[in-house]
């Protein structure tokens, strides 16, 4: 491994919100600007109808949120691991496979990444979650499989994988001055993985870390979770979420469920969702909210409302509370989103990554108390309730946070520099 030449290999974190392609050359940080100057590139897609052509990241949310004719795709990663993903969607009046979405949008940060580095590539380390699915080795097993078949189609002869949170950790590396317990908490768009690693200036050039690597763990449990969570509490209420039927029953949840979720929201628009919803209106108390429903999805601004709840969620981290504007769906119309109501919404998700972190550390043998550091990424990282709780496990752990969106890539392609030159 010649360490004055640059690297080989690639080193791709294909993320649920945001991704990031790094490519290790001598004395330079590792990740490539993916659009324009910006290192991240959103992990998006928006089929434009009347130009026919896919457009990726920042500019497909704008294209979409203009109000161009289209379909919007989001959160791509969420369908390795789920039954969608043998399934097939309909992009500009044409089925296509959700397994050749993937490919395409995988496609598109390597032909980014060889525009900028004037080479093509045919080796590349790929960031996964420790599970892509709790507690289903097979399905976990497959969507490894489908990433690495996809991968190859595109051109890439040698695919191999690591951990985001292990990829986290050997970017924190670079700066660790003595041996350090660190635990590394990467709460991304779709999971929450956490490792236990040891670090240390002279481990920093060994090839093989196994021996470090205490336990490695993780929860299904990401940014869009906290977003749907957010949007039940605190807006589909306003939509008819929770309202009772003439039979004393309350409305079926499904259909704010769908809108609550990224890559559901399609199918709220489907004519047989539309219809169940019609037939219904006239077995509900109040129909105020059903109204406000059927107005939104008139508009189709299921997309919109998520980025409302979405940007909502990340002024939380910093701020007591955010105003909504509903305006364009009913006049006077808002929804008040403050930090209590958030906390509580997502308090569930926040004992479940809890539970998980307590067994990685049964499972590592580890004290709470003999952690070092306590090591933040990823883009749900700061909500202030998900630190806090993490911070009352370890309670002698310092802490500090990696690059939120950066770490991972740029620990991939430290690795991919090591794997293969």
């Amino acid at each position: 491994m010649s360490h004055d030449l640059p690297a080989n290999a690639l080193g791709i974190d294909f993320g649920t919100s945001n991704s990031t392609v790094g490519w290790w050359r001598p004395g330079v940080e590792p990740l490539l600007a993916l659009e324009e100057d910006k290192v991240t590139l959103p992990s998006v897609i928006f089929f434009n109808i009347e130009e026919r052509r896919p457009v990726y990241g920042r500019l497909a949310l704008h294209e979409y949120l203009e109000g161009y004719e289209g379909r919007l795709m989001r959160s791509l990663k969420s369908l390795l691991g789920s039954k969608l993903l043998k399934s097939e969607t309909t992009v500009l009046g044409s089925a296509m496979p959700f397994r050749d979405l993937l490919g395409l949008f995988i496609g598109e940060l390597k032909k980014r990444a060889e525009a900028f580095a004037g080479r093509e590539f045919e080796q590349v380390v790929l960031g996964r979650p420790v599970f892509f699915v709790d507690d289903d080795p097979l399905a976990d097993a497959e969507a490894a499989n489908t990433l690495v078949a996809v991968a190859n189609k595109l051109g890439f002869k040698d695919v191999s994988f690591q951990y985001e949170p292990i990829a986290a950790a050997f970017d924190y590396e670079r700066s660790v001055t003595r041996e350090e317990r660190v635990l590394i908490v990467d709460i991304g768009g779709g999971t929450s993985d956490f490792s236990l690693i040891r670090l240390s200036p002279e481990r920093r050039t060994q090839l093989d870390r196994q021996s470090d690597i205490l336990a490695t763990g993780g929860v299904h449990i990401g940014g869009t979770d906290f977003d749907k969570q957010l949007s039940l509490e605190g807006v589909m209420p306003l939509f008819g979420y929770g309202s009772r039927m003439k039979s004393d029953a309350y409305m079926p949840t499904s259909y704010h469920l769908n809108l609550a979720t990224w890559h559901t929201i399609n199918a709220v628009y489907a004519q047989k969702s539309q219809l169940a919803l019609q037939s219904m209106r006239y077995d509900i108390v109040d129909p105020t909210g059903i109204d406000r429903l059927f107005k939104l999805i008139e508009q189709r601004a299921g997309h919109w409302l998520a980025m409302q709840v979405e940007d909502s969620k990340i002024a939380l981290t910093e701020q007591a509370e955010r105003r909504i504007d509903l305006q364009r769906i009913e006049a006077g119309l808002d929804a008040l989103l403050d930090r209590p109501l958030f906390d509580q919404a997502i308090g569930g998700l926040l004992e479940r990554i809890q539970t998980s972190i307590g067994e990685l550390l049964k499972q590592a043998g580890v004290k709470a108390e003999e952690i070092d550091t306590l090591f933040f990424t990823g883009g749900s990282s700061g909500i202030p309730a998900l630190r806090q709780c993490v911070q009352a496990l370890l309670p002698n752990a310092r802490t500090t946070e990696g690059n939120t969106f950066g770490s991972i890539g740029s620990g991939l392609a430290i690795e991919a520099h090591k794997r293969y030159g």
